[in-house]
């Protein structure tokens, strides 16, 4: 991307602004006895009511406007009839698409009251994209990204997940380049100005490997220990960076008290 890049930032916003918008929407139907379609429906009408697309629905044959993944599952759970029970963690992931541009997000929810094991895994994971888009400039690597997850991570007894990573975004949904939430600083591109990329870590409770179920998407702990992830879309500047989809109502971390 060159220098001037603003239309880029612009449009990003704009859809990244709309994705966790859907997110804030979804924040007060989420408790005990909701099916996760139910979560799906009112995210596809928010973004739809805001002039925007779900980009995951039927992308590469996906067939839900956006990623419900609960408890143990990692990423890409498909929503359906599963009911949420009081005890659950969520992950939501939402992509809206407009003026040929996405905005890409997720954020953890908690099912009524969560044990404390499972709060610890959350905040972890939500510091744990904190701290690395904190250290977000032109003169730092992608490996600093992937150290500093890891390291916040492993030093609170957690595993990071190598299976699936950040990606660049743009007129695409998935491009160059790949963003790892491990590694070792000094490693792999040098950021530039104008790059826009997700910074989405998941993090397991237990062991780091997963598996993908028969259904071809949905991917799990394969210790059937919990997951968490949160995801934003960022972009680098010449001074630093800018967070394309923070909540504009404060929902970025839960509990949420709307």
């Amino acid at each position: 991307m060159g220098k001037d890049f603003q239309e880029a930032f612009d449009k990003t916003r704009e859809a990244g602004t709309i994705a966790s918008g859907a997110l804030d929407e979804i924040t007060k139907i989420i408790k005990p006895g909701i099916n996760t379609k139910k979560i799906d429906t009112i995210c596809y009408e928010f973004i739809n009511d805001n002039g925007a697309y779900s980009a995951p629905l039927y992308y590469r044959g996906y067939p839900k406007s956006c990623c419900i993944s609960a408890n143990h599952i990692v990423c890409h759970g498909i929503p359906g009839d599963k009911v949420l029970n009081d005890g659950d963690i969520i992950n939501v992931d939402v992509t809206a698409y407009k003026n040929n541009w996405h905005g890409d997000t997720s954020r953890m929810f908690f099912v009524g009251e969560v044990s404390i094991k499972a709060k610890n895994l959350v905040q972890t994971t939500y510091q744990a994209m904190m701290e690395s888009i904190k250290i977000l400039n032109k003169d730092i690597f992608l490996g600093d990204i992937g150290s500093t997850i890891q390291n916040y991570v492993e030093k609170r007894g957690f595993s990071i997940v190598r299976d699936f990573c950040g990606h660049g975004i743009g007129k695409k949904f998935h491009e160059d380049p790949n963003v790892l939430h491990y590694g070792k600083k000094g490693t792999g591109a040098k950021l530039e100005p104008g790059m826009i990329f997700t910074i989405e870590p998941m993090v397991n409770e237990g062991n780091y490997e997963t598996k993908v179920l028969n259904d071809g998407w949905t991917a799990v702990t394969k210790d059937k220990k919990l997951s968490a992830q949160f995801e934003h879309t960022v972009g680098i500047k010449n001074d630093g960076y800018e967070v394309f989809t923070l909540s504009n109502k404060g929902l970025d971390f839960p509990p949420y008290s709307s």
